[in-house]
């Protein structure tokens, strides 16, 4: 099968797939709703009766070609830095850029990753563009402040 078909069918699957919740989450507040497997002897959601809820199997699994990668069919890859992008496959691989890297660094990312053609998952291209603004207004403003600089000496 075509990775554009697998990955179509894994949309789908993800639609169907129900949100497995504890059993009985909701009479107490404090066991929460993260997926634990029931036990009970006498469990209906164990037995998988009719009017109980779904409980986790391996056919809900994505298929294996396309599992772990982003929807658009891209290999999800954390970079911290500029060096970091350089060693992408811009065929295969995107850039996710992590939390902690601040705005300047950002900035050189998002210019490096627009040369090599990378694409960056988790920044929009309207944010993309604010960010490129960013630096022409901010070299602007330096280059007049060095003229008046000059200009007063």
């Amino acid at each position: 099968m075509s990775k554009k078909r697998l990955l179509r069918l894994k949309l789908k699957m993800k639609q169907k797939k129900p949100d497995f919740k504890r059993q009985e989450w909701f009479k107490c507040k404090r066991i929460g709703t993260s997926w634990r497997r029931p036990i009970g002897l006498h469990s209906g959601m164990r037995k998988q009766l009719k009017h109980r809820p779904a409980i986790v199997k391996i056919g809900y699994r994505a298929p294996a070609l396309v599992r772990g990668l982003h929807p658009s069919g891209l290999e999800d890859v954390l970079i911290h830095n500029v060096k970091e992008l350089e060693a992408l496959n811009p065929e295969t691989q995107g850039a996710r850029v992590a939390s902690t890297v601040g705005r300047r660094k950002k900035i050189e990312i998002v210019k490096r990753a627009n040369e090599l053609g990378i694409r960056l998952l988790n920044i929009s291209n309207e944010k993309q563009e604010e960010l490129l603004n960013i630096t022409k207004e901010v070299s602007e403003e330096e280059i007049k402040e060095e003229t008046e600089k000059e200009t007063e000496e």
